[in-house]
């Protein structure tokens, strides 16, 4: 599966947040940017690290007029407990049949331990105010995931 396109609108969605509430791509156009990152799963050693530095920049991006939008196919009572266990202050969605992700391109075969299996392959999206894609991030380094982020709304947005 191919990823979206730089230049074009970003994949329309709308999906269940941490609180069971809707949350829609289209509810920021016009309004800000947008960091959308897919996860393979909570509560996991590499997710919380990356959730944690997401968590820790908030106000940076805040300033830079950017939401971040996290995806997973885990269940929205499972994403409430990560925000509450990790103190999250950000949006995570649930994308359990992970037809977002396939629309993204990120949903694939994984291999891991000499395992493979299918899964969210770890991959952001910066998506700006006009809701057209701007940037790429295909090989998601979990402990600089945040300041990979920050410096290219920074320089670029």
């Amino acid at each position: 599966m191919a990823l979206p396109k730089i230049g074009n609108l970003a994949p329309a969605f709308s999906l269940r947040d941490q609180d069971g509430n809707k949350v829609s791509l289209r509810d920021f156009r016009g309004e800000s940017n947008v960091v959308l990152y897919f996860y393979p799963r909570a509560m996991t050693p590499g997710c919380t690290v990356q959730a944690r530095g997401i968590r820790d920049s908030k106000k940076a991006l805040a300033g830079l007029n950017t939401a971040v939008l996290a995806v997973s196919p885990d269940p929205v009572k499972k994403l409430a407990r990560f925000v509450e266990k990790q103190q999250l202050n950000f949006t995570l969605l649930s994308d359990e049949g992970h037809r977002i992700a396939e629309k993204y391109g990120v949903w694939g075969l994984k291999k891991f331990m000499g395992r493979e299996s299918m899964g969210i392959i770890r991959t952001t999206f910066i998506i700006g105010v006009d809701g057209r894609l701007k940037h790429i991030i295909d090989k998601v380094k979990t402990k600089t995931h945040h300041d990979d982020v920050l410096d290219y709304i920074s320089n670029n947005l």
